[in-house]
């Protein structure tokens, strides 16, 4: 079986979507995040922009190989808004996202059906307008080299087409490449058997 190497998550925010039920309005939202600080101020700018909304729930996951992830029901009663968000986040499959489903009551009770029906249908919608698209899981290495042996290591890099993302050229030169996760363990040992380069995989 091959490792997984890709992942699905969004680029950009998705456009504000609405779903009605009963009088109750239900904005959903998509964002791309990195990290728990991501999702916080996506939260902040959406409970100024919505003061006047009772409810701002959402679930969120973060994490290609180790996965974390959250569910916020809000003030909704348990398990009735934040699961079924975080349960389209599963169906879609995407990572690296948060939404958030600000609701506004509109005098009817819903009951918790209900509830569930309108927070998993608007965290759709949001999805289905969102651009999903496909990354791959890449390893970041650093080589290390003397000068001298500049062209033996950029004639590797250009052969296997590798993505440099930084490099430091001087008399001790210093280059980061990211490589796709199935092709990692092939480019390290490659610089790994070179006499005089120093190759060692950075933690992200």
């Amino acid at each position: 079986m091959t490792e997984k190497d890709t992942y699905k998550t969004i680029e950009m925010a998705s456009e504000e979507v609405l779903f009605k039920d009963k009088n109750s309005k239900f904005f959903g939202y998509a964002f791309p995040v990195l990290n728990e600080d991501d999702t916080k101020f996506y939260l902040e700018k959406l409970k100024k922009k919505h003061h006047a909304a009772r409810h701002w729930c959402y679930a969120y996951q973060l994490g290609t190989e180790t996965i974390s992830y959250r569910a916020n029901d809000d003030g909704e009663p348990s398990n009735s808004a934040g699961m079924p968000i975080y349960g389209q986040i599963q169906s879609f499959e995407v990572t690296n996202i948060l939404i958030v489903v600000v609701r506004y009551f509109g005098g009817v009770k819903l009951g918790v059906g209900g509830l569930i029906n309108a927070y998993k249908t608007a965290a759709q919608i949001a999805l289905e307008h969102s651009n999903i698209l496909v990354k791959t899981i890449n390893i970041d290495y650093l080589i290390s080299f003397d000068y001298k042996n500049m062209n033996k290591v950029m004639r590797i890099i250009k052969e296997k087409n590798l993505k440099i993302i930084n490099q430091v050229l001087e008399m001790n030169c210093k280059i980061t490449v990211s490589v796709r996760k199935k092709d990692a363990q092939s480019i390290f040992e490659t610089f790994n058997h070179l006499f005089e380069i120093d190759i060692k995989k950075l933690i992200n």
